[in-house]
């Protein structure tokens, strides 16, 4: 379970960091709360934290979840590909927002994958 403490922890501090930036837009480009709209490079950022925050409420879930009902080293390595697809979805949203697909799709895989996989344990177990 320790890698899965890691990968929660990793992504919490990703998510952390992400929001940093959005403030030292902000700042940068005098966007005043609560004002949510300014720069275009300021309402990239904003957008990359909103969604990673999105993307966090079912990753940490199923992630744990899986860890406990499936396997942690697997739980994991789902969270890793999840961390690094937010770096590719973050780079590539600032570049150009119609490019973010490949980060999105990567992102949003790893809790697909094992929604779906924790759904048939389950009703196995039940069976």
């Amino acid at each position: 379970m320790d890698w899965v403490v890691i990968v929660t922890v990793l992504a919490l501090l990703q998510y952390s960091w992400f929001g940093v930036q959005v403030g030292a837009l902000r700042g940068k480009h005098g966007v005043k709360a609560p004002a949510m709209k300014g720069a275009d490079e300021f309402d990239r950022m904003y957008r990359v934290h909103y969604n990673t925050m999105e993307q966090l409420i079912m990753l940490l879930p199923l992630m744990w979840l899986f860890a406990h009902m499936v396997d942690p080293i697997w739980a994991a390595g789902f969270g890793t590909i999840y961390l690094v697809a937010r770096f590719i979805y973050r780079a590539a949203y600032l570049k150009d927002p119609a490019g973010r697909s490949l980060g999105f799709t990567m992102s949003f895989l790893p809790s697909a994958v094992m929604a779906i996989w924790l759904l048939v344990v389950a009703v196995r177990n039940l069976l």
